[in-house]
């Protein structure tokens, strides 16, 4: 057979190669090598039925000339052996054993202090607030909360926060309030009343605001406070008179911490209840017209901070029992959420450009995703014999006559009597990469130098505090943090072993007190109310980063 002269495409990039089909697949397989930096014992070159193997007979492929083959592996050297002996779990230490089974703790209810734990729990979603800790020297409240969150991270047991507690009761007396116990509770002292865990959030977030933040650009802003930067947001209040046209607007800012999801019989969804909680009316004195009058009053934020807190305003006082009582109605909340519409026009001016361009690359690499699963499916591997087959025995042949793509079969959901092609696509990275600086183009001046402010616009749910019961000052709370989020932290149990969940992972920890299990994202909306079941009630979003 006449020499030819062929095309081999690996990592997106394409090379020429001459083929002579005389001579062993060996040669052809160094050759590549050559080229492409990916060893033969690691290389998979896709031809018409599976892979080329060390003593494919060409005869029978019939290479054409300019056909491209597609090499599937990794250049480089093989991986080395591992720098420390392995070590069984049985031999290692608390801390060791924490690294390698990645499981987060709970902790122990010391007495009605469920809404603290799980205040606690859902705050490790903020991975920025425990290296903040960690690079300070904190006193009082912050510092019982770095060693705890330090103490969890180093343990597979349930950690007792006795400490912490104590610095809370401390700190704020009114959560060591005693509960109005009768009968034998009462002659035996009582104990500790249940709190609101909203409360319990607000405090510690409060207890904070000393601890230092990250400096902005060329070492501006030294002085920059974490909750300041990460945490809080601005509000822009506007009033105007409805019974008066002479009465100039009036316009006032304020820092704030959260963002309050008012519960009403016409609100079902989270965006309802927020925007009836900025827009109203209200009555107050009129300077103009010398006496009491309607005004409108228009809220919207004219920061959004990298961390969003809603609260979902469930508790309110009724007058005909004379306390706070639990609003059962469900109202569904979004696991992604678009904040522009809470945004002041002048910020969502500066953030719907890159908002725009996120989304577009979100879809993308969704399909990329998708795209990796098949091709994974679409891999050879090796059966008891050693022969190499398809991953799937009822996947069509992998053929290299497009030049393109091997075949997969069809993704879940999709027509299963259809081949589907799967492209040889590069490393994550490098779309990211590009992805970023296309982003970085479109970032305002003024966001870019706002550190800890959102970029984006964009968030993505990260903690949940919920509420079980019927009443204010009793029920049960329970923490929730999506899995991804927690192993963000370099405290996250796994973190120095790399073990962080796939990207995939959509599922969350549900932290019940001192135990601890995966909670499957697709439940997600039981947790929206209707009943005195566990219902939402601190929601923390967390901003999309650009890449």
């Amino acid at each position: 057979m006449a020499s030819l002269s062929v095309k081999i495409k690996h990592a997106g990039k394409v090379h020429e190669l001459p083929l002579d089909p005389d001579q062993p697949a060996t040669v052809f397989k160094d050759a590549v090598y050559q080229l492409t930096g990916v060893p033969p014992d690691r290389m998979k070159v896709m031809i018409k039925g599976g892979v080329l193997k060390d003593d494919t007979d060409w005869r029978k492929v019939a290479p054409k000339d300019g056909q491209t083959f597609m090499v599937i592996g990794a250049a480089g050297e093989l991986p080395k052996p591992p720098s420390t002996p392995i070590q069984f779990l049985e031999d290692m230490d608390e801390t060791a054993l924490a690294e390698a089974l990645a499981m987060p703790v709970g902790l122990v209810n010391l007495g009605n202090t469920c809404y603290m734990n799980a205040t606690l729990q859902a705050m490790r979603a903020i991975p920025e607030l425990q290296v903040a800790l960690q690079n300070s020297t904190p006193t009082g409240l912050p510092m019982a909360l770095r060693n705890l969150y330090t103490n969890m991270s180093k343990t597979t047991d349930s950690v007792t926060p006795s400490n912490f507690v104590a610095a809370l009761r401390q700190a704020f007396p009114q959560f060591a309030e005693q509960t109005r116990a009768s009968g034998i509770k009462a002659l035996m002292g009582g104990g500790f009343a249940q709190q609101d865990a909203e409360e319990c959030w607000v405090q510690i977030t409060n207890s904070l605001k000393d601890v230092p933040g990250v400096p902005g650009p060329s070492g501006s802003n030294a002085s920059a406070k974490f909750v300041e930067q990460y945490m809080t947001g601005e509000l822009r209040r506007v009033l105007k008179c409805d019974e008066t046209a002479d009465e100039p607007e009036s316009v006032s800012f304020e820092k704030v911490l959260k963002v309050s999801c008012n519960i009403s019989n016409a609100v079902n969804y989270m965006q309802q209840g927020i925007m009836e909680a900025l827009d109203g009316k209200i009555e107050k004195q009129s300077e103009t017209l010398g006496r009491e009058a309607v005004y409108t009053s228009t809220s919207r934020l004219s920061r959004l901070p990298s961390y969003l807190t809603v609260h979902m305003v469930r508790f309110a006082w009724k007058r005909d029992i004379g306390k706070k009582a639990k609003i059962m109605r469900r109202v569904k909340f979004p696991a992604e959420y678009d904040a522009l519409d809470i945004a002041t026009p002048e910020l969502k001016e500066k953030l719907l450009p890159i908002s725009r361009k996120l989304k577009e690359f979100e879809k993308e690499r969704s399909e990329r995703r998708k795209v990796r699963k098949r091709t994974k499916a679409a891999l050879p591997i090796k059966d008891t014999e050693g022969d190499v087959q398809m991953a799937d025995a009822s996947a069509p042949e992998a053929s290299s006559s497009s030049g393109d793509a091997a075949v997969a079969p069809a993704a879940e959901g999709e027509d299963k009597g259809k081949a589907v092609a799967v492209v040889d696509l590069e490393e994550e990275s490098v779309y990211r990469e590009r992805e970023g600086k296309e982003l970085e183009a479109l970032l305002h001046a003024d966001i870019k130098a706002d550190v800890g402010a959102s970029t984006t616009g964009q968030y993505e749910l990260v903690g949940i505090v919920t509420h079980k019961g019927a009443e204010a000052d009793a029920g049960h709370y329970i923490g929730f943090v999506k899995k991804r989020a927690l192993h963000a932290s370099p405290l996250a149990p796994g973190a120095a072993s790399g073990a962080v969940p796939d990207e995939d992972d959509e599922d969350w920890y549900k932290f019940d007190d001192d135990k601890v299990s995966i909670f499957p994202a697709e439940k997600l909306e039981t947790l929206s109310g209707g009943g005195q079941d566990a219902s939402a009630y601190v929601l923390l979003y967390r901003t999309r980063p650009l890449v």
